[in-house]
C-alpha cells in the first residue's frame, strides 16, 4: 500500500504585502516629522514594487504618527530598503520607529 501525505500548509507566496511603522513623537515636533515622513514615503516610492504609501498623525493621541506602505511583495519591500538612498535617508527615520511587527498580508 502507497501512502501519500499532502501538506495543509500554505506555501509561501509573492502576494501584496503592507508595512506599517508607528512613531511617537513630541507634539512639538510634529509638523517637522511629518515632512521627515514624507521625505521617506518618496524615496521608498521610488523603488520598483512601491504600490502606495501614507502618512497619518492619530487622531486620539496626536503624538502618534503612522507610515504605511504597499508593496508586490515582501522581496520588493526589502530591496527598497537596501537601496543606498533608503540607507541614507529613509532609515534613519524609520529606526525611530516604536518596536513591534510591521509587516502584514
Amino acid at each position: 500500500m502507497k501512502m501519500i501525505f499532502i501538506s495543509m500548509e500554505q506555501p509561501p507566496t509573492l502576494a501584496a504585502m503592507l508595512a506599517i511603522a508607528r512613531f511617537q513623537v513630541q507634539l512639538k515636533d510634529g509638523l517637522d516629522f511629518r515632512q521627515e515622513l514624507e521625505g521617506v514615503k518618496a524615496v521608498l516610492s521610488e523603488a520598483s514594487g512601491f504600490i502606495s504609501g501614507s502618512v497619518g498623525q492619530n487622531l486620539d493621541d496626536p503624538t502618534l504618527w503612522v507610515l504605511t506602505t504597499e508593496w508586490q511583495n515582501v522581496g520588493s519591500y526589502r530591496r527598497a530598503l537596501s537601496s543606498t538612498r533608503a540607507k541614507l535617508e529613509a532609515i534613519p527615520v524609520l529606526a525611530r520607529a516604536i518596536d513591534e511587527p510591521g509587516a502584514y498580508e
